[in-house]
């Protein structure tokens, strides 16, 4: 199969984040071992889903991974042209949801997958797709604890976000919590019987607000945009009705660091707030929901050296979003970001890629294949 024919294939598959990808991931295991390569399927905790890891190559020596993830966000927008999970071509687009993010480096890895069994690889290349990297990266850890057992440390991985194929060296990294607030309810005309949940968060709330504006005044780092951590609430639940006093109400939150900068850290300070609460009659509930570290690599890296080359493009600095590259990294594993398509096109209707970034990109991986095979 060409790489449009393996995209429309992953694409058919809803593997929405939070749900399970047993389907997705028998496909993928079952194509690279057609292919040659020896694959380990690794199930998560959650008992219903799974990362997977298939090599090409000497596991014993030191390779490179192609590290992407199988998830994709929900498609349910009515903005939607056609269906989102039955690939559709207009011209040099493809149209679906996980073209660009991220299913498309997918496709690729898998397309050039022949070809590089056939190189004789003195060193290996390691696919590792992951699950649930739209919900924080939670199947990367898992797959990260495992690695040590399948293969020797490997020299780098490419994590293959859209990045228009020009190799990243820097995002921030970032945590997220769910604060829940559980009051006492009653009759809103009663105030003084009850303790309102959501007037006892909106206070929590203000307060984050507050120290996610102090962190305008720095650290900075220059390549960011903005160029500052970033604090932010997300989304706020609670109440049933005006006329009753609410009894619960959750807020999740969220931090986004700049390297050098911890985001658990950031929180600590609305934690604390939330906490306060109980001194006034509330239970609280702090919920980590996920994080990652930022990552940082050096322009003069062997690893961006070789993207360079690779590419034919100088690195980029730093990006907004985050990826698994900064988990890679606290592993012991230098890591760069290089994929197909553009950031922008992702999580919204009509989500599309180029032919031609997948052409760019399956060449990348076929020249990494032939660099480790000389």
């Amino acid at each position: 199969m060409n790489v449009e024919e393996l995209l429309g294939k992953l694409i058919a598959f809803p593997s929405v984040v939070g749900c399970p990808n047993g389907a997705i991931v028998d496909w993928i295991a079952e194509f690279c071992r057609t292919a040659g390569a020896e694959v380990t399927v690794l199930p998560g905790p959650e008992g219903d889903r799974s990362n997977l890891i298939a090599t090409i190559g000497p596991r014993e020596r030191r390779g490179y991974v192609l590290s992407g993830h199988m998830d994709v966000v929900p498609a349910g927008e009515p903005e939607w042209s056609s269906d989102p999970f039955a690939l559709r071509r207009e011209g040099d687009r493809l149209y679906g949801r996980g073209t660009t993010d991220m299913k498309g480096y997918l496709a690729c890895a898998l397309a050039a997958l022949p070809n590089l069994a056939t190189m004789e690889l003195a060193q290996p290349i390691h696919l590792a797709f992951s699950y649930d990297e739209e919900a924080g990266c939670r199947g990367v850890p898992h797959l990260l604890a495992a690695l040590p057992d399948l293969c020797e440390t490997p020299l780098g991985a490419i994590i293959g976000e859209p990045s228009g194929m020009q190799p990243v060296l820097a995002h921030k990294g970032k945590m997220a919590a769910r604060m829940e607030v559980t009051g006492r309810s009653g009759h809103s005309s009663r105030p003084d019987l009850g303790l309102n949940a959501v007037h006892a968060m909106a206070d929590v709330i203000t307060h984050a607000v507050a120290h996610g504006q102090s962190l305008t005044q720095g650290p900075f780092d220059e390549t960011f945009a903005p160029p500052y951590s970033s604090l932010q609430v997300g989304v706020v639940t609670g109440g049933q009705s005006v006329n009753i006093i609410p009894d619960r109400c959750t807020a999740d939150i969220e931090a986004r660091a700049v390297p050098g900068v911890s985001p658990t850290a950031l929180l600590e300070p609305v934690k604390a707030r939330l906490l306060t609460l109980r001194d006034r009659g509330f239970a609280v509930e702090w919920q980590e929901l996920s994080s990652y570290p930022a990552l940082a690599t050096a322009r003069d890296s062997d690893l961006a050296g070789l993207l360079t080359h690779l590419t034919g493009q100088e690195p980029l600095h730093a990006v907004s979003y985050g990826t698994e590259a900064g988990l890679f990294q606290q592993a012991g594993i230098e890591a760069i970001i290089c994929g197909p398509g553009e950031i922008g096109r992702a999580h919204r209707p009509d989500e599309f890629i180029e032919t031609a970034e997948l052409a760019a990109c399956q060449r990348m991986i076929e020249a990494l294949g032939a660099r480790l095979a000389a």
